[in-house]
């Protein structure tokens, strides 16, 4: 005979905590889909797991991005994504007071969040909400259960939180993980991408876009920089002329579409990719970049600091490496530079 658990046999819940984990274990082995980088079956797989530990109806697993300032789903079982502000709703309390929480009541909990029920007409009945940490005891993210499909319906603060620190556990461990490689692929002053972001998004996507040839698909980049920068750093300070990169960074974050990706390529050299835009399209969107950055001021302690920026553009040609592309816009950042600065050639 086989001891119950819930509504389950022991051996029922083994077989699908085992036919998990063997799915978990050839996920984690492959070795020939590393350039995706995200983890998503990974966290989707562990968040199932975490389901099926405390019998729940729903799951998600959200991460604390504490670069942008938001928590949001990883992975959830029966949602879609959702994306929340830092310290807002069940996931933010956990974190905020680093502890689980459980609520059998959540329409009477001022800290739920009805908004995704009013949309799906899902009914929530019951909530455990269980904080995660990284090896160094820093809260890095949290796992969510809804709707205990046994013990009448409620999680247990105690056998749940058991039960579920198993799947939390190696959440934590993977979560760290991708931080860790998310670092290295930002510029640690102006929190945008670096170099290494930029090969990364490109393998990842723009190669792809380049290689079909059939949808005839343009993606042009430019790459620019800041004219008479060492100057800034001589008259002002390295402090100052940290300001000023930062400054800029934001200027394009904030005013490019949300289809481009801007990066920092070294020093106060930047290149911004922009997919589904010919030359003319680019050299638009360089222009109007430009004119931000020229009329625009960088305010450092009691100091106003203006500067330009020059431009060179192109659209890539999928016969040419990414190395060659990039040497092409250089060529013509060079020529601007030697045309007085402060302009776009895309010729």
């Amino acid at each position: 005979m086989c001891d119950k658990i819930g509504n389950r046999t022991s051996e029922e819940l083994l077989n699908q905590i085992f036919e998990i984990t063997e799915n978990l274990y050839k996920e984690m082995s492959k070795a020939d889909d590393q350039a995706n980088n995200d983890h998503a079956q990974i966290f989707r797989l562990l968040t199932d797991l975490g389901r099926t530990l405390v019998n729940a109806d729903r799951a998600s697993f959200w991460k604390w991005d504490k670069r942008r300032h938001e928590l949001w789903t990883t992975a959830a079982v029966g949602t879609d994504r959702i994306i929340i502000p830092e310290g807002t709703g069940l996931v933010g309390k956990a974190l905020k007071e680093k502890r689980t929480i459980i609520t059998h009541d959540p329409y009477h909990n001022p800290d739920f969040n009805a908004d995704v029920d009013k949309s799906t007409g899902y009914v929530t009945k019951s909530i455990l909400v269980m904080p995660i940490s990284n090896c160094k005891g820093e809260f890095i993210g949290a796992y969510q259960a809804i709707n205990k499909l046994d013990n009448d319906g409620k999680f247990d603060l105690e056998e749940d939180t058991r039960r579920l620190s198993l799947a939390a556990f190696i959440c934590g461990i993977t979560l760290e993980s991708e931080a860790f490689l998310d670092d290295s692929m930002h510029d640690k002053l102006t929190c945008i991408k670096n170099r290494m972001g930029f090969y990364n998004d490109y393998n990842k996507s723009v190669a792809k876009i380049l290689a079909d040839t059939a949808s005839n698909r343009a993606v042009s980049l430019f790459i620019c920089d800041i004219d008479f920068f060492k100057k800034v750093n001589d008259t002002y300070g390295h402090n100052a002329g940290d300001a000023v990169l930062r400054h800029v960074a934001d200027i394009f974050t904030r005013n490019l579409r949300i289809c481009d990706s801007v990066y920092r390529w070294g020093g106060e050299e930047f290149i911004v990719v922009l997919q589904d835009t010919d030359m003319m399209g680019a050299a638009e969107i360089a222009e109007r970049m430009r004119c931000l950055i020229m009329d625009s001021v960088c305010e450092f302690e009691e100091l106003k600091i203006k500067v330009t920026m020059s431009f060179g553009v192109t659209r890539l040609d999928p016969g040419k490496s990414i190395e060659d592309n990039i040497k092409d816009a250089d060529e013509k950042l060079y020529k601007a530079k030697e045309s007085g600065r402060n302009i776009v050639i895309t010729e």
